[in-house]
Formats: structure tokens, sequence, C-alpha cells
């Protein structure tokens, strides 16, 4: 099947585009593409597209794609409404937790420790006794002699 789209030329930070028909199994890269019917300019916003050669390739078969859908749509080569265009950015992967939440989730198990030693030495210390029987309780050795 074949596909009208964009070839990327040009150096780094200066895009430019071919518009090419090429087979859509096929990366139109390396000129291994059908036929070039135009060339757009994102700078500058110049498009030149062969009206005649587009048309003929649509009545083809060819599918163009959206972005150059659009384009022929401003340039009145196709008599269709525009497409939107939808750009969907993945979602990042999740393979380890972050180095803050690995502090925060150690601190927890740290805290979560501290309690669970807490209420077993309060379970198992001994009943205290009240201050009278200790005061009560003085050995006779310790009276002082008068």
């Amino acid at each position: 099947m074949l596909t009208i789209r964009l070839l990327r030329i040009g150096k780094k930070h200066q895009p430019s585009y071919k518009i090419v028909v090429t087979d859509k199994r096929r990366a139109p890269a390396g000129g291994r593409f059908v036929e070039e019917i135009g060339n757009y300019d994102p700078k500058t916003k110049t498009r030149n597209i062969k009206k005649d050669r587009a048309q003929y390739w649509i009545s083809v078969g060819a599918q163009p794609s959206d972005t150059v859908h659009n384009m022929l749509v401003s340039e009145k080569v196709i008599d269709q409404p525009k497409r939107k265009i939808f750009f969907v950015k993945p979602e990042p992967k999740a393979e380890e937790p972050k180095v803050e939440a690995k502090v925060e989730e150690k601190k927890e198990e740290v805290v979560a420790e501290e309690t669970v030693a807490e209420e077993v030495a309060t379970e198992e210390a001994p009943a205290e006794t009240p201050a009278e029987e200790v005061a009560t309780e003085t050995p006779a050795e310790e009276t002082p002699a008068a």
C-alpha cells in the first residue's frame, strides 16, 4: 500500500522536508521512495506541492499521512475536512523507584520498628510498686543511730 508522507532532510536544528510517495511498510530514508511530489520548510512555512501528481497518487489509492493530508487541504488539492492530530507521549518506565521514595520507605520502616519495640517494652515491664510501699520497706540497718 502506498502512502504520501514527509521525509526529513536538512541539518540539525534546520529541518526541511520532502513530500514523497512511498510504500507504507518501508521508511523513505535513503532515497527508497517512488516519487517526490513536493517539499516543505517549517521555518519559513513555505510549501511547494505538485498538485496534479498528488491528485494522481490519491486517485491510484495512496493514503496521505495526517500532516500531509492537512497540507493538501490547506493548499486546496483535495476537498475534505482537516484531520485532528494527537500526540501521545509515552509513559516513563517504572522499573526502579526514585531514591527519595526509597529513603521515605526506610524512614517509615524504622518508625514502625520503634513503635513495635516500645509496645513490647511496655507489655514486658514489671508492674511498678507504689511510692508508699517503697518508703515503708526501708531496712533496719539503714536507720540512723542516734
